[in-house]
C-alpha cells in the first residue's frame, strides 16, 4: 500500500508520523527508529530523509499538518502508520491517544 504513495504523499504521511512522534514532547530512541525503517520503506531519497530527521529535531508546523489535506484514499494507511508511531515506544500517553482518537474522527467522518 506504501507504493500507491507518490512523493508529496509519502512526505506528507512522514509529517504526520514526526508529529506524533513529538506528542508527548519528546521523541523517543524508538520512535527514530520506527521513524528510520519507515524511511527505507517508503524508499526516500536523501533530501526527504534529512527533511523527515528535520521533523524529528523539530516538530513540522501545525499548519502542515492537516488531516484534511489527506486523500481519501489513504486514509486508512495514515492511521495505520500514525497508530504504529503511537505505540512504538511501548506506552500510549494521554495526549497521544486524545490526538489519535481526533485524528480518527477527523478522517471517518469526511
Amino acid at each position: 500500500m506504501l507504493r500507491t504513495l507518490d512523493k508529496e504523499d509519502r512526505l506528507q504521511l512522514m509529517k504526520f508520523v514526526c508529529s506524533f512522534a513529538w506528542a508527548d514532547l519528546e521523541v523517543k530512541d524508538s520512535e527514530r527508529a520506527f521513524v528510520g525503517r519507515l524511511v527505507r520503506r517508503l524508499e526516500l531519497g536523501p533530501e526527504e530523509k534529512a527533511l523527515v530527521e528535520s521533523w524529528l529535531e523539530v516538530p513540522p508546523p501545525p499548519e502542515e499538518v492537516d488531516p484534511m489535506d489527506i486523500p481519501r484514499g489513504h486514509r486508512e494507511l495514515f492511521i495505520q502508520a500514525v497508530r504504529a508511531m503511537i505505540v512504538a515506544d511501548g506506552q500510549v500517553d494521554d495526549a497521544e491517544a486524545e490526538n489519535f482518537e481526533l485524528l480518527s474522527q477527523l478522517l471517518a467522518d469526511r
